[in-house]
């Protein structure tokens, strides 16, 4: 099980922190990952990391303003979201690929654990 949260309003150039705690299942992936989805759009992927080595990747698009980081010991997940951009309005989801599985991919496919998901609006 995942649980997202964190999303909310904030202005242009401002700043915000999701969270997503793991459990069950969904906790012992080691891949992780953040999505996001607007309106009319396709649901894209934002950042990931590997808990084992602790590898980060990044959507172009995020590059610089974005960090995903993970705390083993509470089992979360965070995404912390500098340098907001009207663009980077949308739903947010965290995803865990699963248990056994070692390998990244930015692929929303292979993700077999999904999040409920938490908005994050920014206005100009």
């Amino acid at each position: 099980q995942l649980q997202a949260s964190g999303g909310g309003w904030v202005q242009a150039g401002g700043s915000l922190r999701l969270s997503c705690a793991a459990s069950g299942r969904a906790g012992s992936s080691a891949i992780m990952g953040w999505f996001r989805q607007a309106p009319g759009k396709e649901r894209e992927f934002v950042a990931g990391i590997n808990r084992i080595g602790g590898s980060t990747y990044y959507g172009e698009s995020v590059k610089g303003r974005f960090t995903i980081s993970i705390d083993n010991a509470k089992n979360t997940v965070y995404l912390q979201m500098n340098s907001l951009k009207p663009e980077d309005t949308a739903v947010y989801y965290c995803a865990a690929r699963g248990t056994g599985i070692t390998v990244f991919t930015r692929a929303k496919q292979q993700y077999k654990f999904w999040g409920q998901g938490t908005q994050v609006t920014v206005s100009s």
